[in-house]
């Protein structure tokens, strides 16, 4: 009997684990300074998107962060419930869910701004190197949608 081994299964050969344990691993860099905030990283990057766009769709939203309503929606109540943003109806379109940054939302960035440069700080990784891995995981983005 020949039996042949299937490289392809073995973990050292899965393009998508070190991506995932990369990912992983460096959510848990943030967890100390998020922590400082009372924030989950989750709720981190939705407020790095409203804090550049103020106001966005839940579907907007969602696109941006790669997150489905399932995930995003506790995410924007608990942000809503410690009186971050506010969740309202569009004007224009009644079927769409508006998210608004409030003052005091606006007023937590200022607390934030520490948080990527302390992060980058424990990545060994020089400034091209970065700018490489930023391109090729959005390339790779790019290409899933």
């Amino acid at each position: 009997m020949n039996i042949t081994t299937d490289d392809s299964l073995k973990l050292e050969n899965q393009l998508c684990f070190p991506l995932y344990a990369c990912s992983k691993e460096i959510i848990k860099m943030y967890k100390p300074f998020l922590d400082k905030l009372d924030l989950t990283y989750t709720q981190y990057i939705t407020m790095i998107v409203l804090w550049e766009k103020k106001s966005q769709s839940v579907k907007e939203l969602g696109e941006v962060l790669y997150l489905d309503s399932g995930t995003l929606t506790p995410v924007l109540k608990k942000l809503e419930s410690k009186g971050y943003l506010t969740r309202q109806r569009s004007l224009t379109d009644e079927r769409s869910l508006v998210v608004t940054i409030t003052e005091k939302g606006e007023a937590l960035k200022e607390d934030a701004r520490f948080i990527p440069q302390n992060v980058a700080k424990c990545i060994p990784l020089s400034k091209e190197e970065e700018a490489k891995l930023y391109y090729l995981l959005y390339k790779i983005l790019n290409s899933i949608e």
